[in-house]
C-alpha cells in the first residue's frame, strides 16, 4: 500500500504556543468559539446541501420535530410534544405552543406543513431526498397539530423526523425564497445566525429566547463562528496561536504530535461515517468504459489494502470494511458482503482475464482526505490501474457523478447520524440521483425492506441487497472512518460516534 508519511506539527509553530497563549484565552473572554473546516457548505440551508458543515450548521440554528438523545438514543420532544400512528401510513403529531422563530414569527402547524411539501416538491431542488421522500404529503388538522401521510409504511421515520428534517419559517421563507433564505437563514434553534459571507464562513449568537422545554439546554456560550479553513496545517497552526479554538479530522500522527501541547485538548474514535470507492458499471462516463467490466470492479476491490489503510493512516479505531454500511445501523448484515482480501495478484490475474494486461489509464474523482486517495492511487497502480486524481468540491463530484462523468469516485458518507441502513444503501440504490448502479433488483429488495414493519423481512431483504452490491462490486468500501478533534483546552467538548459536534452542550472552563 503506497502510505503518505504526513507533515509532523511544525516545531517553529509548536514554540509559538507560548508566544500567543494569550489569543488562546481571548475567545473565552469574548465567549466566542472559534471552530474551523476544510468545507463550505454550497447553501446554509440544510435540506440544500450534502455536507457534514451544512449538517452541523443545520443543528444549530434549527429544530426538528422529534429529538434523538445521543446517550440513551431515546426519541424526545421537541417542536412536536406527542405522536401516534393512525394507522401504518398516517402519523399524527401534536405541535409546541408558545415557540419562536429567529425573527420573531410565531412557530405553528402552518410551519411544518409548509416544510415538508415545499421539500417534497420539485420546485425546491432538495440534495438528500431521500430524507423526506418517504412522506406522501403533510397536512394541517389544526394550529398545532399535523397528519403526515406517508407513501408506504416506513418503520425508520422517527429515525428521519429527529435528524436532517428541520422546519423552516412559512411566512419568511415565501417572502425572500431559497436564495433569500441562504443568505440570512432563520430557524428555531439554540443559536441564531447572524451573517453568512460567502467562502469565509458564518457567524452565530446565542438564542436567549430559545423555547425552555427544549431537551436540548440553553447553551452556554454566546458567540460560535464557523471559519473555511481549507489547509490542514494552517487550520492546526491557528489552533495552535489560538485564532481557532476548535478543528477536526487532524489527521493521526499530527494528534499524537498535538497531545502534548499543554494548551490543547486532543480526542477522537471511530465515527459512523465510511469510505468507498463508486464504480462506474454501467459506462455512462465511456462507453468502452473498462468499470462496465465486473472483473475490473472486482480487480479494484483485490486491489486495496484496506487493513494498512485502516491501520497506519485513519487509525483512532479504524476497521476495515466490506459492507456498504456502518456495522451498527441496522440491517448492515457484515457476514452477507463478499470480502475481498488484500490481493494485488488475484487483481493482476482479473484485470488480464478483462483484456487488461497492461493496466489502463482512468481518473478518480474525490472532494476531501486528499492523503487516503493518494493511498488508493497508490494501491491501484500496483497493478496497473493508473489513476489521476481530479479533486474538487463536493457539490461539483455529486453533480459530475449525477451526470455520469465520474469513471471512479473516492467518497465517504455518514448517514446523516442515521442508525438504519436506508440512510445509505437505499439513499444510493434505490434509483434516485445518486444511484449508478440500476439494478432492478436491488430497487425491489430496498423498497420492501425500508417499507416491511417486520425487522425480518426487512433484515433478509437488506442482506440480500449488501450481497448483491458486493458481489458486483458496484461499490468497493473502505474503512470505517475516525475522528481526531483538536481544541482549546479552556473548552469542554463531547465527541459523538455520529460525527455531530453539539456545540450547544460545550462551555467554557
Amino acid at each position: 500500500m503506497a502510505l503518505l508519511a504526513r507533515v509532523a506539527v511544525p516545531l517553529t509553530l509548536a514554540s509559538t504556543v507560548l508566544v500567543f497563549s494569550h489569543a488562546a484565552e481571548a475567545s473565552k473572554d469574548n465567549d466566542t468559539l472559534v471552530f474551523a473546516s476544510d468545507s463550505e457548505p454550497e447553501n446554509i440551508s440544510p435540506y440544500h446541501t450534502g455536507l457534514r458543515e451544512g449538517v452541523v450548521l443545520g443543528r444549530l440554528a434549527w429544530d426538528t420535530l422529534i429529538y434523538r438523545d445521543p446517550r440513551s438514543g431515546q426519541y424526545q420532544p421537541m417542536l412536536a410534544t406527542d405522536w401516534s400512528w393512525e394507522d401504518s401510513t398516517h402519523l399524527l403529531i401534536h405541535l409546541r405552543r408558545g415557540v419562536s422563530f429567529h425573527n420573531g414569527d410565531g412557530f405553528s402547524a402552518d410551519d411544518v406543513v409548509f416544510t415538508f411539501n415545499y421539500i417534497l416538491s420539485p420546485e425546491s431542488k432538495a440534495v438528500s431526498r431521500q430524507n423526506t421522500d418517504w412522506m406522501d404529503h403533510v397536512e394541517k388538522v389544526d394550529d398545532y397539530s399535523v397528519r403526515i401521510v406517508l407513501k408506504k409504511p416506513f418503520p425508520a421515520a422517527f429515525e428521519y423526523l429527529a435528524g436532517p428534517t428541520p422546519i423552516f419559517p412559512a411566512r419568511y421563507f415565501k417572502q425572500v425564497g431559497l436564495e433569500g433564505f441562504s443568505k440570512a437563514p432563520v430557524g428555531t434553534g439554540p443559536y441564531v445566525i447572524t451573517k453568512v459571507i460567502s467562502g469565509q464562513g458564518v457567524h452565530l449568537q446565542r438564542n436567549d429566547h430559545y423555547f425552555a422545554d427544549s431537551p436540548i439546554p440553553k447553551p452556554a456560550i454566546s458567540k460560535i463562528e464557523f471559519v473555511v479553513i481549507p489547509d490542514a496545517d494552517t487550520r492546526i497552526a491557528q489552533l495552535m496561536t489560538g485564532a481557532v479554538d476548535w478543528i477536526w479530522r487532524v489527521p493521526s500522527d499530527q494528534a499524537e504530535s498535538m497531545q502534548a501541547m499543554p494548551n490543547l485538548t486532543v480526542t477522537g474514535g471511530e465515527t459512523m461515517r465510511i469510505g468507498y470507492l463508486a464504480m462506474d458499471s454501467q459506462g455512462t462516463s465511456a462507453a468502452d468504459s473498462p468499470f462496465k467490466d465486473l472483473r475490473v470492479r472486482q480487480a479494484v476491490d483485490y486491489a486495496i489494502n484496506r487493513d494498512g489503510m485502516a491501520r497506519e493512516l485513519v487509525r483512532g479505531g479504524s476497521r476495515a470494511l466490506y459492507a456498504p454500511c456502518y456495522p451498527s445501523q441496522f440491517g448492515c448484515d457484515l457476514n452477507a458482503a463478499v470480502q475481498y482480501a488484500y490481493d494485488p495478484e488475484k487483481a493482476r490475474s482479473l484485470l488480464q482475464q478483462a483484456g487488461y494486461a497492461d493496466g489502463f489509464d482512468t481518473e478518480i474523482y474525490a472532494y476531501r482526505d486528499r492523503d487516503l486517495v493518494e493511498a488508493v492511487i497508490g494501491d491501484l497502480r500496483k497493478v496497473g490501474i493508473r489513476a489521476r486524481l481530479h479533486f474538487e468540491t463536493f457539490a461539483a463530484l455529486r453533480n459530475d457523478q449525477r451526470a455520469g462523468k465520474v469513471p471512479l469516485a473516492f467518497q465517504s458518507w455518514g448517514s446523516g447520524a442515521i442508525n438504519d441502513v436506508s440512510a445509505i444503501i437505499s439513499a444510493f440504490f434505490k434509483g434516485g440521483a445518486d444511484d449508478i448502479a440500476k439494478d432492478a433488483d436491488l430497487l425491489s429488495w430496498l423498497s420492501t425492506a425500508d417499507t416491511s414493519m417486520d425487522d425480518k423481512v426487512r433484515q433478509e431483504n437488506y442482506s440480500k441487497a449488501i450481497q448483491r452490491i458486493t458481489e458486483q462490486a458496484y461499490w468497493a468500501p473502505l474503512v470505517t472512518y475516525s475522528t481526531n478533534y483538536a481544541f482549546s483546552s479552556d473548552l469542554n467538548f463531547t465527541a459523538y460516534p455520529d460525527e455531530l459536534p453539539r456545540f450547544y452542550e460545550a462551555s467554557w472552563k
